[in-house]
């Protein structure tokens, strides 16, 4: 007789998770712990013609193109969905996503709501979208100042975009607020289990109900 621990893992399809907040409000530090923590998911990683910051690695965080390299895939359609912000372009690559879900494996996206509507175009039923709020406008100032990333010049027009970007809030699926990391965290966690469990992604299960009305 089998073990039953050495039942076969019921096959399902990957789903992509949006993160979307307004600069500072905590998505990028839950992106990281959540991907230190869960194996099957894996990060979208965009491209962008912004310059790299000292602590970004290309390939790990972006990929750096120009202009003309960024508009020359538009112009090929390899985004499923793309954006200019601030001055900058940033998009997200089709082919190896579509690989990820094809194989069961998720995908985290760190996208604003511009491509959020872009990927509900052509992949609502693998997506899964969670909007990120701050406590409070002031401590999402205290944040941008805090992280030293960007000059004051441009956390004033971080600021100034945060009102629009929460404005979205109600298109997303999901909400949290980031009072502190560990809690934001869990229920994260939280929504992805549940989403994971869904009988439509999980297209082996049919198979595996099948298999116990036959007594196998």
């Amino acid at each position: 007789m089998s073990n039953d621990a050495d039942a076969p893992a019921i096959q399902r399809r990957g789903l992509m998770l949006v993160l979307s907040s307004p600069s500072g409000a905590g998505k990028t530090t839950l992106s990281r712990q959540l991907l230190g923590n869960d194996s099957q998911i894996q990060l979208s990683v965009s491209f962008t013609t912004r310059e790299k910051r000292p602590s970004e690695r290309d390939g790990v965080d972006y990929r750096f193109v120009d202009t003309a390299t960024f508009r020359g895939m538009i112009e090929r359609d390899e985004f499923l969905e793309h954006a200019r912000v601030f001055e900058h372009y940033y998009g997200t690559p089709r082919a190896p996503v579509e690989t990820a879900l094809n194989e069961g494996r998720d995908v985290l996206f760190d996208i604003d709501w511009q491509g959020t509507q872009q990927l509900k175009e052509k992949g609502r039923e693998d997506l899964v979208t969670v909007f990120i709020l701050p406590p409070s406008t002031r401590d999402l100032e205290r944040r941008l100042i805090t992280r030293a990333q960007d000059s004051p010049d441009i956390v004033a027009k971080r600021m100034a975009k945060a009102a629009d970007e929460m404005s979205h809030w109600a298109e997303y699926d999901y909400t949290i607020i980031n009072r502190d990391i560990a809690t934001s965290l869990i229920e994260l966690k939280s929504i992805l289990t549940a989403e994971r469990l869904k009988r439509e992604r999980q297209y082996g299960l049919a198979d595996f109900v099948k298999a116990l009305r036959e007594g196998r």
